[in-house]
């Protein structure tokens, strides 16, 4: 099941945590949640260009506090702190609470899922082929650190008549293992000829639990080689000892190879 399952809510309580942290009673669940999806669905809009990963909200004690992920946070912040004071403004206006945002910016962002998710997908808007950009951005993982990647793309590619499902992998993508660090994101391009869906799963190496100590290698034993010791021999070669016979030379006739002796005295049935 872990070909099909998300990843994201396969590891939630081993290696994820939740991008909305907060907690509500029956009643006010519902709202709180999708109130959630329009601000990220707003903030998504908004900072388009920004290159926005993740958005992590939490609500506490009558505040709330939304993390943005990006790896051009001076697209967010703007001019002299402008724009992100605007957007402060419109979340607190949406909410009805005093809203705290955070920049946090992405380090690498050609390892994270959902930035080469949406650069795939920027490229196929402005209709460059789908191999190239689905190698491009692996090539670009694999280079910068990440242990395995893959890349579906499925729809009307190229613009044919009949949509199809493609996918390159390159390096290890364990789904099943829950300790793994598997980072996924979906986007979708919205082409002329209809809707090309990507997905990206990026594996980053495994995580160590609470009570795993990490795994020492052994260092190998410090061998040296025999004297006159030759592959395959189980002691030192001397002489007469060990391997071939001490009087059978490369090249030399076998004994009791067909045709008989040099001298012919093979024997002859009797």
């Amino acid at each position: 099941m872990g070909q099909k399952i998300h990843p994201t809510g396969f590891r939630l309580a081993v290696k994820r945590n939740w991008a909305s942290r907060w907690y509500a009673s029956n009643n006010n669940f519902a709202a709180m949640l999708q109130e959630d999806i329009g601000v990220r669905e707003y903030l998504k809009k908004k900072l388009k260009n920004a290159s926005v990963g993740r958005i992590v909200i939490e609500r506490p004690a009558k505040n709330a506090r939304i993390t943005i992920y990006s790896s051009r946070p001076g697209v967010v912040i703007g001019k002299k702190g402008e724009d992100i004071e605007l957007l402060k403004s419109e979340l607190q206006k949406r909410m009805g609470v005093p809203v705290h945002v955070n920049i946090e910016e992405i380090r690498k962002p050609e390892t994270d899922a959902q930035l080469i998710a949406d650069s795939i997908t920027q490229q196929l808007e402005r209709r460059i082929m789908f191999r190239r950009a689905m190698k491009r951005a692996m090539q670009n993982a694999m280079r910068l650190g990440a242990q395995g990647i893959k890349i579906m793309s499925a729809g009307r590619l190229n613009g044919i008549e009949i949509a199809r499902t493609e996918w390159y992998r390159e390096g290890r993508v364990p789904l099943h293992t829950l300790r793994a660090d598997i980072d996924y994101a979906t986007s979708e391009a919205k082409t002329t000829y209809g809707i090309i869906g990507v997905k990206v799963w990026v594996y980053k190496g495994d995580t160590l639990g609470r009570n795993e100590a990490p795994v020492v290698e052994e260092a190998p034993e410090d061998k040296r080689p025999r004297r006159n010791a030759r592959p395959g021999d189980r002691r030192p070669r001397r002489d007469g000892e060990g391997g071939a016979p001490a009087g059978a030379r490369r090249g030399a006739p076998r004994r009791g190879a067909a045709g008989g002796n040099a001298g012919g005295d093979g024997k002859t049935g009797e």
